[in-house]
């Protein structure tokens, strides 16, 4: 398991800028300087996942049982990694200030699907917040365009001024906000899936295993 959260470049890397008459306009300049933070956050696994997965055995995820996941120690604004079935599964503690900027107007017209229309998660997880909890996100980490792992930038601003925190393809620049739903404009056309899962306990849930309210399984998922 691995844990990521809001950090400034931990090497101190300055972003390597074209030569002024090339450089691009400031919407598209703000944006590439979030994508480079949501890069150097995710690092080379958003472009090794797609291969790495591709060496699994046929089969070796599919009857994969149900998974725990500890939240006990996961503070507010962090991310954890889990791998389930194969898969990278995001689990982030959202703050009331995002739960915030979630549910806002402006936010919700930029979004290609804010109301979760598309079967990307299972019926007790089409809420605004997509989840079971509103504190607690649960997604599978790969975009929905050509398989990449975003990268998490929490922090709103983070070189783009409209940025309102969520996810960025390092690959081809798809955006996601913290619920996984995808803006338009991005070259994702679906929202980040939405795995099976229960919350347990407060503080634990447990991946593979649908509440009370359904049953849904990746197979399901109308684009992975």
């Amino acid at each position: 398991m691995s844990a990521t959260g809001p950090s400034d470049d931990p090497e101190g890397r300055a972003s390597i800028l074209p030569a002024a008459a090339d450089q691009p306009d400031p919407p598209r300049r703000d944006f590439l300087t979030l994508l480079t933070g949501a890069t150097v956050l995710v690092g080379a696994g958003a472009f090794s996942w797609p291969f790495l997965d591709s060496l699994r055995p046929e089969g070796s995820g599919d009857a994969a049982p149900p998974l725990d996941v500890d939240l006990s120690r996961v503070v507010p604004g962090q991310q954890i990694v889990v791998v389930w079935r194969g898969k990278p599964v995001f689990v982030v503690r959202r703050t009331p200030e995002a739960l915030q900027r979630m549910r806002g107007a402006a936010l919700r017209q930029k979004l290609r699907d804010p109301d979760s229309h598309a079967l990307q998660q299972p019926a007790y997880a089409a809420n605004w917040h997509r989840s079971v909890a509103p504190e607690w996100g649960v997604m599978v980490g790969i975009c929905t365009h050509l398989g990449c792992v975003p990268g998490y930038a929490p922090a709103p601003g983070g070189g783009a001024p409209d940025w309102p925190g969520g996810y960025a393809c390092p690959c081809h620049g798809s955006r996601f906000d913290l619920a996984g739903r995808v803006f338009q404009g991005s070259p994702a056309p679906l929202n980040l899936p939405v795995p099976p899962y229960r919350m347990i306990a407060s503080d634990r849930l447990r991946l593979g295993e649908n509440n009370d309210s359904g049953s849904f399984g990746l197979d399901d998922i109308q684009q992975l």
